[in-house]
C-alpha cells in the first residue's frame, strides 16, 4: 500500500473520531485503530505486520486540531460564489468513470444544475449548483475524499 494513501488514511481516524477502520484492497489489508497501532498484510503474509504510528498520530493531531471552518473555506485569493459539500463522501466530477465531467473550469452553470456526484455509503448523490455564474475553479480532484461543508467549486 502506497505511503502517502496510509498517512491520508490515518489522518482520516484521527480527524472523523472513529475508534478503527479497516481496508482490504485485493490481498492487502490495513487496519488502523486509535490509539496508534497500524498492522498490514501484505500479499502472501500469514500475519499482519504491526507497525507503530507515533510518529504520524501527533501530525495528525495537530492538523484535527485546527477549526473545521478552515478547511470550508475557499483559497485565499479566489472571489466568487463557493459551492459546499452539502455531505462526507467520496467526490466524483462525472456520473462514471467513461463519461465526461459535469463540468470544467471556464463552463457556464445555471442554479440546479448538476455539477459533481458524491458517493456516501455506496450511494451517488448528485450535487447541483446552488448559484449560476462560470465555474472558477475546481477544488477538489476526482476521486478524493470530502468532508461536510468543505468548498468543491468557485463561481463567479
Amino acid at each position: 500500500m502506497d505511503l502517502r494513501k496510509l498517512k491520508k488514511l490515518i489522518d482520516l481516524v484521527q480527524e472523523s473520531g472513529i475508534a478503527e477502520l479497516e481496508i482490504t484492497e485485493g490481498e492487502e489489508r490495513v487496519r488502523i485503530a486509535r490509539g496508534g497501532a497500524v498492522s498490514v498484510t501484505p500479499p502472501g503474509a500469514a500475519a499482519p505486520l504491526l507497525a507503530s504510528v507515533a510518529a504520524a498520530v501527533p501530525a495528525a493531531a495537530s492538523s484535527a486540531a485546527a477549526p473545521a471552518p478552515a478547511a470550508a473555506e475557499p483559497p485565499p485569493g479566489r472571489q466568487g460564489h463557493t459551492v459546499k459539500s452539502p455531505m462526507v463522501g467520496t467526490f466524483y466530477r462525472a456520473p462514471s468513470p467513461e463519461a465526461k465531467p459535469f463540468v470544467a473550469a471556464g463552463d457556464s452553470v445555471k442554479e440546479g444544475q448538476t455539477v459533481c456526484v458524491i458517493e456516501a455509503m455506496k450511494l451517488m448523490n448528485e450535487i447541483e449548483c446552488d448559484a449560476s455564474g462560470v465555474v472558477k475553479a475546481i477544488l477538489v480532484e476526482n476521486g478524493q475524499p470530502v468532508e461536510y461543508g468543505q468548498a468543491l467549486f468557485i463561481i463567479g
